[in-house]
């Protein structure tokens, strides 16, 4: 006999949980029009963190962390200045030796970066990430970085789209970074907020771009300094300027994503945040008793957790194993 159709069709890679229930019950009453919780499509917004909330962030550590070591220490094209070097061999002491990176190091990394790709266009850029994504991600057998989504909250975008959300990528990456790994999953680039640095055309030289009129032949570059790093309260900040509505559901996975999901829980309309916690230890190269205590943490916030070990049936697929770490 077939296998029976599965009770939620949405949901296939998921086993059966409470943050499931809680994400299917909330959405089911949202959009009944006869509940006086309905909500209206114009305002069933979902905002989604990036690194460890859909994507892998422990190999061994961000996208964009292992990308900039590479520009800063391997790119036989790129002779990196000094602080851009000494940010990426921070970053290489840490996955290599634990050594521990330095205090602010989101900001030192943010700066650096800033610098490593200026005078790239948008599109030399978007290439640039491109192909270090088609790397093998380490860590893992059957993977690239740029392949690296986590199966089941893929599942959720599509849930929440065929059910009038509209869901944007928070991250505390470089905004481009994102637009370039998410495009494979048919999410448009206005959808995405993330670190900005500053732009400017190929001839623009120093002059401001309020005093500069571009021409139709110019490129835009990006330029070597950092306009704001989108963490924590600068996430909530974006949201603010860039959509202009609270969220009504809010998706991360550390303390960079609470200010987000408490922007989300004063929501006068009925409103829901999920942290998701690396807790696999076979799948994953995660910490079990690290996550535990955080899902402690998450749900005095009153956020629901969403436990990668016991409610995800795969993390990238079936087809990728967890093996150790090669340098």
């Amino acid at each position: 006999m077939p296998d029976p159709e599965p009770q939620n069709p949405y949901f296939t890679l998921w086993n059966s949980c409470s943050a499931l229930d809680a994400l299917t019950e909330y959405v089911e009453d949202v959009t009944n029009p006869s509940s006086p919780n309905f909500i209206r499509v114009d305002d069933r917004i979902a905002t989604f963190d990036m690194d460890g909330t859909f994507l892998g962030e422990l190999y061994p550590t961000y996208f964009e962390y292992n990308m900039l070591e590479y520009r800063g220490l391997d790119d036989p094209t790129y002779n990196a200045p000094d602080d851009v070097r000494e940010a990426a061999q921070d970053i290489r002491d840490f996955v290599r030796t634990g050594k521990k990176l330095p205090d602010g190091f989101e900001l030192i990394h943010a700066r650096a970066a800033a610098k490593a790709y200026s005078g790239m266009t948008l599109a030399e850029f978007d290439t640039y990430v491109k192909e270090y994504g088609k790397k093998n991600a380490n860590g893992f057998t059957g993977m690239t970085y740029g392949e690296s989504f986590y199966k089941p909250m893929l599942e959720v975008f599509a849930y929440l789209k065929d059910n009038g959300f509209t869901s944007y990528v928070v991250s505390g990456s470089d905004r481009f970074i994102c637009r370039a790994l998410v495009s494979s999953l048919g999410i448009d680039p206005q959808y995405i907020i993330g670190m900005d640095v500053t732009l400017k055309t190929r001839d623009q030289g120093d002059v401001p771009g309020v005093e500069y009129t571009m021409g139709k032949e110019e490129d835009i570059l990006r330029g070597d300094e950092l306009i704001i790093k989108n963490l924590k309260t600068n996430k909530v900040f974006q949201i603010s300027q860039e959509i202009g509505k609270v969220p009504v559901l809010s998706f991360g996975n550390s303390t960079g994503d609470c200010a987000m999901h408490n922007y989300c829980l004063s929501n006068s309309l009925k409103c829901a945040a999920f942290m998701l916690i690396a807790d696999d230890e076979d799948r994953d190269h995660a910490n079990r008793e690290k996550a535990l205590d955080l899902a402690v943490q998450w749900r005095q916030a009153g956020y629901h957790v969403i436990s990668m070990r016991d409610d995800f049936k795969t993390i990238y697929g079936y087809s990728v194993k967890k093996v150790p770490f090669t340098f």
